[in-house]
């Protein structure tokens, strides 16, 4: 600031020196500060214009595509609100990563503009960079590999996975942590940089597999053609119609061991679903065959195999 005492000469000279400031250096702070909001609100655009395409993009994809298509697309959240919030966190990562960019980049350059020191600046932080990284390793790598967890889409919110540390659905995937509930009611906190493997239940398909014990004293091509107008009847059942990817098969006689003749059913279905698939061709198989006086193998305390007939 210019002397008070100093006249009407000495506030010239201010005014002077802040008016070629403002035209020189303090235009070129102004114009760097304008081109990073703009850039800032380009990239905020372009990423929310992706987003927006890909959501739009997969529910043509879901409507488009057969039986087979549409239940595996549900099931693996193409249809419903897992894919739209992982698009969603997604996009809200690039915009913060470029938020940061541009603000960092802006500020270095209003600092060179206005003639602060870089050089110490810089290397205080490199070095404070070095220090934290290794302080903070643990961090950046569970940061890393939730980013990537998301990215790939490797499970969300809902999937039964198998992480080798505990099995169980996930309830929340965050970018350090995934929080799941095992079958036992047990939260457990996994950080995402220490999962080495991920085994997901719920994503694609799941195999419903169903073995029928038999005397082996039976016909095995009636057996097999009465289980195959049970499955046929399953099949076109409607409320079974979006756990079931296709008509369950009849595979044949599985094995036989003694007296006893195994028949094999399979089932592709929606993932997770294969349990209460099974349930379900067991109690019908087994009303058909106590129906048709099917028996089973010597030794099971009962008629049939559904019991006393």
């Amino acid at each position: 600031m210019p002397d008070l005492w100093g006249g009407v000469a000495a506030w010239e000279t201010f005014w002077d020196r802040l008016v070629t400031w403002v035209i020189g250096d303090g235009l070129r702070v102004l114009l760097t500060l304008v081109l990073a909001l703009v850039v800032r609100w380009l990239a905020h655009r372009a990423i929310n214009r992706v987003v927006g395409l890909m959501t739009s993009k997969s529910v043509e994809k879901v409507g488009s595509s057969g039986r087979a298509g549409r239940v595996l697309a549900q099931a693996a959240g193409l249809a419903h609100q897992r894919h739209v919030q992982r698009v969603n966190t997604l996009g809200s990562l690039l915009r913060s990563v470029v938020t940061f960019v541009v603000t960092l980049i802006a500020v270095l350059t209003v600092m060179a503009l206005v003639g602060l020191p870089l050089g110490p600046l810089l290397a205080s932080a490199g070095v404070g960079g070095v220090a934290l990284g290794f302080g903070a390793q643990s961090l950046v790598k569970d940061f890393l590999s939730g980013v990537f967890m998301i990215f790939e889409d490797q499970y969300g919110v809902g999937d039964v996975i198998d992480t080798g540390e505990a099995i169980g659905t996930v309830e929340e995937v965050g970018l350090r942590v995934t929080r799941l509930r095992d079958a036992n009611g047990v939260v457990w906190y996994i950080r995402n940089g220490e999962i080495v493997r991920i085994g997901n239940r719920s994503q694609g398909w799941s195999t419903a597999t169903v073995d029928i014990p038999v005397s082996y004293a039976e016909n095995a091509e009636r057996v097999i053609a009465l289980i195959k107008g049970v499955v046929a009847d399953f099949d076109a059942d409607p409320a079974w119609s979006d756990q079931l990817l296709e008509e369950p098969e009849v595979v044949g006689v599985e094995s036989i061991a003694g007296q006893t003749m195994t028949i094999r059913t399979v089932a592709k279905c929606a993932p997770n679903q294969n349990y209460a698939v099974q349930r379900e061709l067991r109690e019908r198989i087994k009303d058909a065959l106590d129906a048709a006086g099917v028996k089973a193998p010597p030794g099971i305390p009962f008629g049939g195999l559904g019991g006393p007939r």
